[in-house]
């Protein structure tokens, strides 16, 4: 009986637990019901577009916000993380978009802070000019702080016709030379394999007339650019005065070869930039030698335009790769090389190769004689290198396919020599005397107006640093032996010298237009730097009532002016005389 009541009373235990269980299993399966229901609703029903705004914000202020001392901050890390914010449209529209793209597009994207300066928040207004980077627009901030006082540039949105349409239509730029090969890259041309020559990167086939596009791109990397002009210390002009012009240099009327200079004149007089100053604060660049824009005779027969010689240009800053030691209103800029570097290290990197190098010729030249000028001296230069024999390398340009057109025999030619001849040619200065610097070759002038009164903003004065003068009416004369006076410099000093002009390196090149050199100041750096000092000096001697610059009266002498800060030292006036103005 006992048994019996003890086998129902465990039954009925276990059916009320097996009761118990079925209900929770019914209850436990409308929670994960629910759970699901929640989770799509979630996943697909819900706008998440406003919580990503949040989170792009934050990420922002955080980096804007400087991390407490002892704490760092993975750029790269935050770098990302703004990539995943950017608007779903963007990324639908475009399915293959790189990052770094995705990142320059954004209104809140930032630059990388350059030579220690903070990093600013950026700005809504669109009154800023946007900037590219390896073909990105970056938006500049409108407020970039105290270290763009003094330093904004205003960019005139000029017509077409007179820049990106000429790039465009790039195979009529020449009659002999497809330049399309040399527009690409941001105006490099195009990029030269590394071998025992070249270092691995940075190097191009730049043609030496290419600087209006290249410095062009550069200026659209310039940290303090705006699009208030108000608010501009200089104006830029991208007229690519150079490239329009050489489509008419040969065979062509005088009114097409001034078209392009007075219709652009006539644009930018109807600007009320101009009218601020009446161009005292613009500057243009014009890519080729200043004689090419100084037509004193309306002949067609006459070389060149006229654009320097307008009553406009009197007021703008010009910029050639050779400017007049007569006139005021040109300064000269470097010359492109091969070598654009896009990072610091690779301008080191290079410096110090050139510094291990040993050079197997005390001298040498690389050129073409000048039979049709009287007063040349190449050929006499020629000879001595030939007379020479091993401590002399020659390497001549007589023919159209000579090596000169190829950049690695004549980088080859300047690496191995420790002096570099640089004899004037068709006019005072030559590309070559930049390629030789860049090679760590010192230069060896004959006049001057090769580099001295020239490149005042990238060259030291104390030119017998960096180089050697040899006076050209000695070699004329065959007075002077050009081994035996560069053999008797010491040797201590040959080192001095060469370290000089390694030295050099970095201010007479122009850093790839797509890239930002972070310590180093560049050739486009240091021009900008002598712009903004000259107008600025133009303004204040404005609001003080005085002359500006030079005044008309003096501009025969304004080399001296310019080199020597008066008029009183006559040590290079037989130099300077000129026998007639039809030349130069």
């Amino acid at each position: 009986m006992n048994n019996r009541r003890l086998f129902f009373s465990r039954a009925r235990r276990e059916k009320m637990e097996n009761s118990i269980i079925a209900r929770c299993r019914n209850h436990l399966w409308f929670v994960v019901i629910g759970l699901f229901v929640i989770w799509y609703f979630l996943l697909y029903v819900h706008d998440w577009s406003s919580l990503q705004g949040r989170l792009a914000l934050s990420i922002q202020s955080d980096y804007f916000n400087p991390a407490p001392a002892g704490v760092t901050t993975n750029l790269n890390e935050i770098n990302t993380n703004i990539s995943l914010s950017v608007d779903d449209s963007i990324i639908s529209n475009n399915p293959i978009v790189d990052r770094e793209e995705l990142i320059h597009e954004e209104d809140g994207a930032v630059n990388e802070p350059k030579n220690g300066e903070n990093p600013t928040k950026p700005s809504s207004d669109k009154n800023e000019t946007p900037i590219e980077k390896r073909g990105s627009p970056i938006q500049q901030p409108e407020n970039p702080g105290p270290s763009c006082s003094g330093r904004y540039i205003y960019v005139h949105e000029i017509p077409k016709q007179f820049n990106d349409d000429l790039v465009e239509h790039c195979r009529s730029l020449s009659n002999w030379t497809n330049m399309c090969q040399y527009t690409a890259n941001a105006g490099l041309g195009q990029r030269l394999p590394g071998d025992k020559v070249f270092s691995n990167a940075g190097w191009f086939g730049t043609h030496q007339f290419s600087l209006e596009i290249i410095f062009h791109n550069r200026l659209k990397q310039y940290e303090c650019l705006t699009k208030n002009s108000s608010m501009a210390s200089a104006i830029f002009v991208p007229y690519y005065a150079g490239l329009d012009v050489a489509r008419y240099l040969w065979g062509s009327s005088m009114a097409a070869r001034d078209f392009g200079s007075l219709e652009l004149y006539k644009w930018l007089r109807q600007q009320p930039e101009w009218k601020t100053m009446w161009g005292r604060d613009h500057f243009l660049v014009a890519g080729r030698i200043t004689w090419d824009f100084r037509r004193g005779v309306d002949e067609d027969s006459a070389w060149g335009n006229k654009l320097m010689i307008l009553p406009e240009s009197k007021n703008v800053t010009m910029l050639t790769i050779e400017s007049s030691p007569w006139n005021a209103n040109d300064f000269a800029i470097p010359y492109p090389t091969y070598f654009h570097p896009s990072a610091d290290a690779e301008v080191f990197r290079w410096q110090d190769r050139m510094r291990r190098l040993k050079r197997r010729y005390l001298y040498s030249f690389a050129g073409a004689p000048r039979p049709n000028i009287e007063d040349s001296i190449r050929n006499e230069l020629m000879t001595q290198c030939l007379n020479s024999r091993r401590k002399c390398k020659l390497l001549e340009c007589r023919t159209a396919g000579n090596k000169c057109h190829k950049p690695a025999y004549l980088m080859r030619t300047f690496e191995s020599s420790v002096f570099c001849l640089q004899p004037p040619g068709d006019s005072f200065t030559r590309r070559s005397t930049f390629d030789a610097i860049v090679a760590g070759c010192i230069p060896v002038f004959f006049h001057p107006a090769s580099a001295y009164v020239q490149y005042l903003w990238h060259f030291p004065k104390n030119y017998d640093k960096y180089s050697v003068l040899i006076p050209e009416d000695d070699v004329k004369k065959d007075t002077v032996s050009i081994e035996r006076e560069l053999e008797k410099i010491p040797k201590a000093k040959v080192s001095a010298m060469r370290e000089e002009v390694i030295k050099l390196i970095p201010k007479v090149i122009y850093a790839d237009p797509r890239s930002r050199l972070e310590t180093i100041e560049d050739a486009f750096d240091l021009t900008v730097k002598g712009v903004l000092g000259r107008v600025e000096r133009l303004r204040r001697e404005i609001a003080e009532g005085k002359n500006f610059s030079v005044g008309v009266e003096d501009e025969e002498n304004s080399w001296k002016y310019s080199f020597f800060g008066s008029l009183d030292n006559n040590e290079w006036d037989h130099y300077f005389e000129r026998r007639t103005k039809d030349r130069y």
